[in-house]
């Protein structure tokens, strides 16, 4: 386009020229020789086109050569390294996201740990001044037959653990720990100050389902104690955080252990290490937290430092599985003796079983939750005692009790720890399905006798 427009240009120059023959002729002549200059200027462009041109040759070249075979494989390569050294870096930068990520996740752990260790390391040291040990003996007395052959005297002693209730000395440990027969009891403190003058104020009977006793120093000499602080046990979950302390194996004085609580409502059959005598123990804490012989009757407390159960038992065929009375069923008999200065248990004359969905399941009950009282052929025996409160308020075997006064009964709140917490004389209502029907159920609550056959002492 540009030749043409210069071809053109020329053309109308040239229809300025006069139009004589002399003209005609020149004009001819010069029109031949600019049409050959013409010529010559395609031939040959102007320096600014010829430059522009050489230019773009250039680029051509430029872009042959890079489209040939051999350069195409080369520019392939470049885009590949440049692609492969992007993924990298990205793949770089990913890692070392990742590993802050880790990094962070790491620490944060660490310092859990760190936190979870202090705080364990700061409920022993609140806790241990409240934690005594404990030594009871019994004393055996020789006996003859009638030929001749009998039993020497002699006397054995038991270990364990109490936690300091008041100022004054008020102590609740394990029934167990200061067992019938009970000649004597020693006490002695976390600053390994020993009393001698220790009285037995009560305990339950081998027939309840709580393993408790209680103990009083009777000679301070002035000293003021420091009682323990206890918690709601209503308040624990499976995986909550605990530390049981105690005069492990009789002999290490307040050791600490911790874990969690790995479950609640537990029953066991209990015994002593001779199996001379069994209990049969209902809505225990179970926990991992090591507890050892002779922690029997210590603390088990949250990481508040408050005191959520009482250590009881230990799987002997099996490791880091311990039960704990919840202290929420103790909490009635506290205030029983704290209040009248003897152990008073309120009794309801029933024997139970916490329902499950497995025990609804198995039984085809009509609740999923509540307190069953089974007929005899489910337990051999008597569910509802003879001449007891129950028995005389109406209640009958098969029924199922859901409320005690407006209470929910479930796997947190049992009628163990609700009655418990009851005063002996106090009238108490139970909403009871018996089949189809609903009932309100009025009852007296007794105190437990010296002799009961129920397995739960309610």
């Amino acid at each position: 386009m540009a030749d043409e427009k210069s071809y053109q240009s020329d053309s109308k120059d040239n229809k300025s020229v006069d139009s004589t023959e002399t003209d005609k002729e020149n004009t001819k002549s010069e029109t031949s020789a600019e049409r050959s200059n013409v010529t010559k200027q395609k031939l040959s462009l102007p320096p600014e086109l010829s430059s522009k041109n050489r230019s773009i040759n250039k680029y051509r070249l430029h872009v042959e050569r890079l489209v040939s075979p051999k350069y195409l494989f080369v520019t392939i390569l470049m885009i590949l390294s440049l692609g492969l050294g992007f993924l990298g870096g990205w793949l770089g930068s990913s890692n070392q996201q990742n590993s802050l990520n880790n990094q962070s996740i790491y620490n944060s752990k660490q310092t859990v740990i760190s936190n979870q260790s202090q705080a364990i390391a700061a409920v022993a040291k609140e806790v241990s001044p409240s934690v005594v040990s404990i030594t009871a003996t019994q004393t055996t007395v020789p006996t003859t037959s009638l030929f001749g052959f009998g039993t020497g005297g002699g006397s054995s002693e038991d270990a364990g653990t109490g936690i300091i209730l008041s100022a004054n000395g008020l102590i609740v440990t394990n029934h167990h720990v200061i067992p019938d027969g009970t000649t004597s009891v020693s006490v002695t403190l976390s600053d390994g100050t020993t009393y001698n003058n220790v009285q037995i104020v009560g305990t339950t009977s081998d027939s309840s389902s709580l393993d408790i006793g209680f103990l009083k120093i009777n000679n301070l000499d002035g000293r003021k104690l420091l009682p323990a602080v206890i918690g709601d046990s209503s308040q624990m979950t499976i995986g909550s955080s605990v530390v049981a302390i105690g005069n492990a194996l009789g002999q290490f004085q307040n050791t600490v252990t911790s874990g969690i609580i790995s479950g609640y409502g537990r029953s066991i059959q209990a015994s002593d290490s001779t199996s001379s005598t069994e209990e049969n123990l209902t809505d225990l804490f179970q926990t991992d937290a090591a507890i050892n012989e002779g922690n029997s009757g210590g603390p088990l407390v949250n990481l508040s430092g408050q005191v959520v159960g009482i250590n009881t038992a230990i799987a002997s065929n099996s490791q880091n599985i311990g039960f704990a009375i919840p202290i929420n069923d103790v909490t009635g008999l506290i205030q029983s003796v704290e209040k009248t200065g003897k152990l008073q248990q309120p009794y309801l004359g029933v024997l139970y079983i916490p329902i499950t969905s497995d025990i609804a399941s198995e039984y085809n009950l009509s609740v999923s939750q509540g307190a069953w009282v089974p007929p005899t052929a489910v337990t051999g025996q008597a569910s509802v005692i003879a001449g007891g409160p129950a028995a005389n308020a109406g209640l009958q075997a098969g029924d199922i009790i859901t409320t005690i006064d407006g209470q929910q009964l479930n796997q947190n709140t049992s009628l163990t720890s609700i009655i418990d917490k009851d005063q002996v004389g106090q009238v108490v209502t139970l909403n009871v399905q018996r089949g189809s029907k609903t009932l309100n159920i009025k009852i007296t609550l007794g105190n437990v006798p010296t002799s009961t056959s129920t397995n739960e002492g309610d």
